[in-house]
């Protein structure tokens, strides 16, 4: 599990790993992104959390979401 910092929001610190890993090509662009799901599990939050993260993700162009097929790397 990563450990986030408790002093700052946590949808902002998971937005910030998988920026991260969107740029350091662990996500390649065309992949689809784990659900919010595995990725809350991994984080320790709540989906919503994750899925907090993921829509500022889809707002700053970085992800685009698929209905029925996922959330995708730009």
């Amino acid at each position: 599990m990563t450990s986030l910092d408790p002093t700052r929001p946590k949808w902002s610190q998971v937005a910030a790993i998988l920026e991260q890993r969107i740029k350091d090509g662990t996500y390649p662009p065309q992949t689809a992104l784990p659900g919010t799901v595995p990725l809350s599990n991994e984080f320790g939050v709540a989906p919503s959390t994750v899925a907090k993260a993921i829509a500022d993700l889809k707002r700053r162009g970085l992800l685009t979401a698929s209905p029925g097929w996922g959330t995708f790397v730009v």
